[in-house]
């Protein structure tokens, strides 16, 4: 999985499905290198071949999002090797939360399936009528436990939430993330952009500050559709055309049986994601 590089005065620490992190060489310097590669993921794998462009894009629109958004984040001053440069952040290190922070102010994907068995969405009743792809009466907050590398992340209760990190700290994380999401969904609305739904990572600094970390409302992070398509669109699939690797999961499921190692993505796939995912940036920014 890993393509970890040999970076002069930073060691190597972990590799993600996307991400690698570095540590410096120096013990004084207690910053972390966060480097986005080029791999996509779906379904739990990492797939072949990655997205040119990939960690350079993201790490763009993270790097945009943190800059507008009054919330303290984990990016710290200093100069970045010039060999991942425009791919990587310098970020203080953190004591993450086990907490995926998930916001939804649309319904689709698996709380568009739950709703159609049970009326909820991880467990909180929703009015009757609603079709896939509509707007929620009110955000909703739908965190996740974030399982072991290798293990299925958990949707879980608010209530479980304040089991594994306290009543004060959970409501916090969950306030700090409707409110970010909030802020977000009318930036995008500007641009002609709806953000249906995103998850954000939050760790603790030495001072216990809450602190938003990771990538921040990327296309590999958040659900982003073209607000006059949503409007317009006939089917599901017109309105809800994302700007992520949805075009990666389509080409998946129709080709794939989810047996044994998934097949090589074919140039075609390959090209119109990167293309997804460059259009969001250009819209979102310029």
């Amino acid at each position: 999985m890993s393509d970890a590089l040999n970076i002069p005065g930073w060691r190597h620490l972990y590799s993600g499905k996307v991400r690698d992190l570095y540590a410096s060489q120096d013990p004084a310097d207690t910053r972390i290198l966060v480097v986005a590669s080029d791999r996509v993921s779906a379904f739990d794998f990492v797939l072949s071949p990655g997205i040119p462009e990939k960690g350079a894009l993201l790490t763009k629109l993270s790097r945009w999002w943190f800059a507008q958004l009054d919330f303290p984040n984990h990016l710290v001053e200093g100069e970045i090797p010039d060999a991942v440069a425009d791919r990587a952040m310098l970020a203080q290190s953190l004591e993450m939360l086990p907490i995926e922070c998930v916001v939804r102010g649309y319904i689709t994907g698996t709380g568009w399936a739950e709703y159609q068995q049970s009326g909820t969405v991880c467990g909180i009743s929703l009015p009757a009528g609603l079709e896939n792809g509509d707007r929620l009466p009110e955000p909703l907050f739908t965190p996740a436990y974030k399982a072991p590398m290798g293990e299925h992340d958990e949707n879980i209760t608010f209530d479980r939430v304040v089991e594994l990190v306290g009543a004060d700290r959970a409501g916090e994380l969950r306030d700090a993330s409707l409110a970010i999401y909030a802020t977000a969904a009318a930036v995008a609305e500007q641009h002609g952009l709806i953000l249906a739904d995103t998850k954000f990572e939050f760790g603790t600094d030495a001072d216990g500050t809450l602190r938003l970390a990771d990538e921040v409302l990327t296309s590999d992070s958040s659900r982003y559709w073209d607000a006059a398509t949503w409007e317009s669109g006939t089917t599901p699939a017109e309105r809800m055309a994302s700007f992520d690797k949805q075009i990666v999961r389509d080409w998946l499921a129709s080709n794939w049986d989810k047996q044994g190692e998934p097949p090589a993505l074919p140039e075609e796939i390959v090209s119109r994601t990167a293309d997804r995912y460059r259009e969001l940036i250009e819209r979102l920014t310029a």
